[in-house]
């Protein structure tokens, strides 16, 4: 396989939260958490830059019935814990010894205090945040982005993500495309 950069999705690839903790969260309250949470009226404003993470929590929890019982599992929902795939940036680090590496995300406005907590902030050559760019996965624009941030054309990227619709969209702009379901997908790309 040959390319000139990689364009990586952060969640699901290289950062991973604890869905055991969702699904506790879930169960302890009795809310159908996810569903509610990642219902795109509520969280593409906070992944656009429109509001922050603490307005759409404020949001989940109405949506939720807005009682104490809602806000205290929105507020914990909000806190899941997540940590880094060490194999995985393992993996990118070696790779971006003799390519660019960019992380395309779709993330809020915490994105730079996550990746702080995760020793993460000098990982990439670069970061396209959609809570920044204004425009979020799969839009052709943050893909475009990400190209134009490595100094490379679109068709000489790598993009790996966990979402089919997201690697479908960086196909659509020529991009060679990895849906990443493990570690083992990364193979093509270290030969």
């Amino acid at each position: 396989m040959s390319f000139d950069a990689v364009l990586s999705d952060l969640d699901g690839v290289i950062r991973i939260f604890d869905d055991k903790v969702q699904d506790e969260i879930e169960a302890r309250y009795g809310l159908p958490m996810r569903a509610t949470a990642f219902r795109p009226d509520l969280i593409m404003p906070a992944t656009l830059g429109r509001i922050t993470e603490r307005q759409w929590i404020e949001a989940l929890t109405a949506e939720l019935g807005g009682d104490e019982r809602a806000r205290q599992a929105a507020q914990e929902f909000g806190e899941v814990p997540f940590r880094v795939d060490e194999e995985v940036t393992a993996i990118l680090a070696k790779l971006q010894e003799t390519v660019p590496l960019i992380i395309v995300t779709n993330a809020m406005d915490t994105l730079d205090e996550h990746l702080d907590r995760l020793g993460l902030t000098y990982f990439a050559d670069a970061v396209v945040s959609s809570a920044k760019v204004g425009v979020a996965k799969p839009d052709r624009r943050i893909y475009e982005i990400g190209a134009e941030l490595a100094g490379v054309a679109p068709e000489r990227c790598v993009f790996i993500d966990d979402r089919v619709e997201n690697v479908e969209g960086a196909r659509a702009l020529g991009m060679t495309g990895i849906h990443y379901r493990g570690v083992a997908d990364l193979a093509p790309l270290i030969g």
